[in-house]
């Protein structure tokens, strides 16, 4: 079967076509929302949400928009929600204090890179934790629009319609986000 055949089959009640439209979309829907909400418990809860939604709502789907659209405005909806949700409560600190002090949690990540130099080392860790603040301080849709284009590869176009916007007005929000990220990490260029 084809896609609208699956789509179509699946509002009907076939179980299988669901299935079927899950292992279609799952890996990404699941690569999006990691890369929107930089947490994989978070992402895995989107995930869940994201495909019990389609399935409560797949009747209303009328095929005007492609359903990877469709779709993925729905994990991006429930993103920014979630991202909205943080910025209300207070995020725990990776700092934590031990009995020898003050200790990063981000610290005892190890990289994996047999290869790697520890001053080279240094410099990557400063700049995933600048860009991690710089992607915290953007505004929920801009950092939506912004790691959607640069972390999904996704075209603006694309990336107005998930948003239910313009291609102009996510242009318009992407060059804001880059000029945030610009400003932030110049000193690292």
């Amino acid at each position: 079967m084809d896609e609208p055949e699956l789509i179509r089959a699946a509002q009907q009640g076939d179980q299988r076509a669901f299935e079927q439209l899950v292992r279609l979309y799952d890996q990404s829907v699941l690569r999006l929302a990691t890369n929107l909400l930089r947490s994989p418990e978070e992402a895995n809860d989107i995930y869940q949400e994201a495909f019990l939604r389609v399935y409560k709502n797949l009747h209303t789907f009328r095929f005007d928009c492609s359903f990877h659209t469709w779709l993925y405005r729905i994990v991006s909806n429930l993103c920014l929600d979630a991202l909205r949700k943080r910025k209300v409560r207070r995020e725990e600190s990776s700092v934590v204090e031990t009995s020898e002090g003050l200790l990063d949690r981000m610290d005892t990540v190890q990289e994996r890179r047999a290869d790697s130099d520890p001053e080279r080392q240094l410099e990557s860790q400063q700049l995933k934790q600048r860009i991690q603040e710089v992607l915290g301080g953007l505004t929920p849709r801009e950092r939506a629009v912004f790691e959607m284009r640069h972390y999904q590869g996704m075209r603006l176009r694309t990336i107005g319609e998930v948003m239910g916007t313009s291609e102009e007005a996510a242009k318009n929000c992407l060059f804001r986000a880059t000029q945030k990220m610009r400003a932030a990490l110049g000193d690292f260029v």
